[in-house]
């Protein structure tokens, strides 16, 4: 999945301008509940704002509190400048950059501001890679890593009729052992597919059924 297919658009989005005043900035952050904001000059993206620059740029600063809310700008204390995801990345990539930032922009040619990516969307598309919020049956499962493994799993689950709700697979860098997470949804044939799946050399490791 592409960027673009999950972000947040531009008009969703909450902006401050490069010359707005650190006081503006905070009342945005305030008034949205927000921990960041991206920074821009003629639609294109400068860096962010979080409520946590302001203060450390407040106490390094050595003004008083209403001179530096008034004559500052956000220009002043922006940062991550360089910190940002195109709308043509791909999603996954964007776990790794919101490792240390609330938010994570979105931007096409010439730096132009296009939405924003926060750490709320990837924990959703990963509840949606898991399943979790469908009811149905996780079965934990490893496999020795050999060519066609996955292509067999998909027959078995094609023989037996199964509604999947969700595949993930793990260790990808291993060359001998893969785990694999499946969530089906719950039918009378569950115990004949799992014994299926093991005398096909699948090693069963863990079966949890949602309440």
């Amino acid at each position: 999945m592409f960027v673009k297919s999950a972000m947040i658009p531009k008009h969703k989005c909450y902006v401050v301008d490069e010359n707005d005043s650190i006081e503006k900035t905070l009342t945005v952050l305030e008034h949205h509940k927000i921990d960041g904001v991206p920074v821009l000059s003629n639609e294109q993206f400068k860096g962010v704002a979080t409520r946590y620059n302001i203060y450390q740029s407040f106490f390094l600063s050595g003004m008083e509190k209403e001179a530096f809310l008034k004559e500052k700008k956000a220009s002043d204390i922006i940062t991550n400048s360089e910190k940002y995801i195109t709308d043509k990345d791909v999603f996954e990539n964007a776990l790794i950059e919101l490792k240390d930032s609330p938010i994570l922009p979105v931007v096409g040619e010439d730096n132009t501001f296009l939405g924003l990516v926060t750490r709320f969307d990837v924990l959703d598309q990963f509840r949606s890679a898991f399943g979790m919020d469908q009811k149905g049956v996780r079965i934990a499962f490893s496999s020795v890593e050999t060519e066609g493994r996955i292509a067999r799993l998909g027959d078995i689950i094609q023989q037996y009729s199964e509604s999947v709700i969700s595949l993930v697979t793990f260790d990808e860098t291993d060359k001998l052992l893969r785990r694999i997470v499946l969530k089906v949804e719950k039918k009378d044939n569950m115990e004949k597919f799992l014994n299926k799946l093991e005398k096909s050399g699948f090693r069963i490791l863990d079966i949890h059924e949602d309440e």
